[in-house]
């Protein structure tokens, strides 16, 4: 049977395209730039040097390495010795990190010396751990031996068979509505994420990347695409240094770059107020939570002329399921979520399956089809197709929440609420965890927040509910775009704005916040439990 382990990739790209730039990374002396020859021998040196160390295929191993060529070649080298990698969002807190790693569980742990700490911060986390690996200089071997452009050619390596069904990492979701969870990832689901990404965008090798989510920095070297490391904290995204980051896409003359909305919202304004254009800049990817057409405008104003925004839909546990390009955005469906019909999110994308269900708290065991609801109904979503994962890791309790039994097959809840339209699109109307839910009946966050994110000096809002379920009392919160001089007055401004549409005609408590917390990856996703908890507290000092 052929060999479907997804580090089968890199020596093929390498073969095909030995001498061409496959990653490109600026230092404080320049550029370095290595070709795909260059990254698939320090993958090889390092899956010897790992294997001599007694690592192998039954070894699940916790990998903590900033983007970099250390991370690029560390990971292809984990798959190609057959590990499970486990990938882990250093940013999430120190209490989620600890509790995470406990539960799955690692053998072995590949860091940098700033992540060794967390040995001593949170021992009881490793407890599973038998081997530690400090990535020095990359265990020792120097950094010409590897990346050098006179780098000695490492003795191949027999990348280690695996079937499209076994296991290839571990993934964490943001903990945007609950504890950050591991999520089980196959080698088939790789290669299934690859040709999605490969054939709905349209990225070839002769497309150069900017990924800022470094996982992705993985599907480009996969496709052939030469990826450019940004200058910037990935686990900050929102704090990106917009000079930085564009100095890199006009020096390397990026074609594409993936990125969540924080990022390019800072992006975008900063070109625009200095004139500065990215016109090597043909696609734009952004994710991790809705985004506002405005935001679209802004972004396309920026790139060459015949550049597409593009916003892919889906989850940790399922990426990507729909699609939407910026200009039908803009053109057919922001003026309707302007005035509170969702977010549309697009079409399932080919061989993605997509049903709407009744909204359940409980565990569904069984799929029946007879669940779909119709056109134009809002029910929770649910998706079933090759990018589906179909487990957490260590959680029987999550998985009988989350996942669907359907004979050979599954589908997975996704937490989110939404409707199909007569088009057969998508539209997101929220969490299913954030439902508001009122004696008048639910409210959706996402549909009532873009009424007040119309307001000039909002920069974002959230809704939250206050007491029981059934009962509970709607807020709406705002973190302001700029300080303004009358709270009351803008508080006034809301409640108009509240009273024009029958959506948000029954909240009467407006709220400001001074920084909404939000998630670590995509610094977007909103914890509106938390602002929730805050609200509470506001209210009771106010006597309501």
């Amino acid at each position: 049977m052929e060999n479907q382990n997804i580090a089968q990739v890199l020596p093929e790209v390498a073969a095909r395209w030995p001498e061409r730039p496959g990653l490109v990374v600026r230092k404080a002396t320049g550029y370095c730039s290595w070709s795909f020859r260059e990254m698939d021998s320090a993958s090889n040196a390092l899956a010897h040097r790992l294997v001599a160390q007694g690592i192998g295929p039954a070894d699940r191993v916790l990998l903590m390495v900033r983007p970099s060529l250390e991370f690029i070649a560390l990971t292809f080298a984990l798959f190609k010795i057959g590990a499970l990698v486990i990938l882990i969002d250093p940013g999430m807190g120190f209490r989620n990190l600890g509790r995470c790693i406990a539960g799955v569980a690692p053998t072995v742990f590949v860091g940098i010396p700033k992540a060794h700490l967390l040995r001593v911060l949170s021992p009881n986390a490793f407890r599973t751990v038998r081997h530690f690996v400090w990535v020095s200089n990359l265990f020792g071997l120097s950094a010409r031996t590897l990346a050098g452009p006179d780098s000695p050619a490492a003795e191949s390596f027999p990348v280690y068979p695996r079937g499209l069904d076994d296991p290839a990492a571990i993934l964490f979701t943001t903990g945007s509505t609950g504890p950050p969870k591991g999520v089980c990832y196959t080698h088939g689901i790789f290669r299934a994420q690859l040709a999605l990404v490969r054939d709905h965008y349209g990225i070839t090798p002769d497309d150069i990347d900017q990924p800022a989510f470094p996982l992705f920095a993985l599907f480009s070297t996969a496709l052939g695409a030469c990826a450019v490391i940004p200058d910037m904290d990935p686990s900050r995204p929102a704090r990106v240094d917009p000079a930085r980051f564009i100095k890199t896409i006009l020096d390397q003359q990026v074609t594409y770059s993936f990125g969540s909305p924080a990022i390019w919202n800072v992006v975008s304004r900063y070109c625009l107020a200095k004139g500065i254009r990215l016109p090597s800049l043909r696609k734009v990817l952004m994710a991790g939570a809705p985004v506002p057409g405005e935001l679209i405008q802004r972004v396309r104003a920026i790139m060459t002329p015949d550049g597409e925004v593009h916003t892919p839909y889906g989850a940790t546990e399922s990426l990507p399921i729909a699609s939407m390009t910026g200009s039908e955005i803009v053109a057919a469906t922001w003026p309707l979520t302007k005035t509170g019909a969702g977010t549309c999110v697009g079409r399932p994308l080919p061989g993605i399956t997509i049903r709407v269900v009744p909204i359940t708290s409980g565990p569904i065991a069984v799929w029946d089809e007879a669940l779909a609801l119709p056109v134009g109904e809002i029910g929770e979503i649910v998706v079933r197709g090759p990018v589906v994962t179909k487990a957490y890791e260590n959680n029987d309790r999550e998985n009988a929440f989350a996942k669907i039994d359907d004979n050979a097959g599954f589908w997975h809840r996704l937490g989110d609420v939404g409707y199909f339209d007569e088009q057969g699109r998508l539209w997101f109307c929220g969490r299913k965890a954030h439902i508001v839910s009122t004696a008048a009946g639910a409210m959706y966050t996402i549909r009532c927040e873009a009424i007040f994110n119309e307001h000039p000096a909002v920069f974002r809002s959230a809704l939250v509910g206050v007491g029981p379920a059934g009962r509970q009392l709607p807020v709406l919160v705002v973190e302001l775009r700029y300080k303004v001089a009358d709270p009351a007055a803008l508080a006034a401004e809301l409640k108009t704005l509240a009273v024009a549409n029958p959506l948000t005609r029954s909240i009467e408590h407006f709220l400001i916040h001074p920084a909404f917390p939000v998630d670590i990856r995509h610094n977007a996703k909103i914890f509106r439990e938390k602002i929730a908890v805050w609200a509470v507290g506001r209210l009771r000092g106010i006597g309501i």
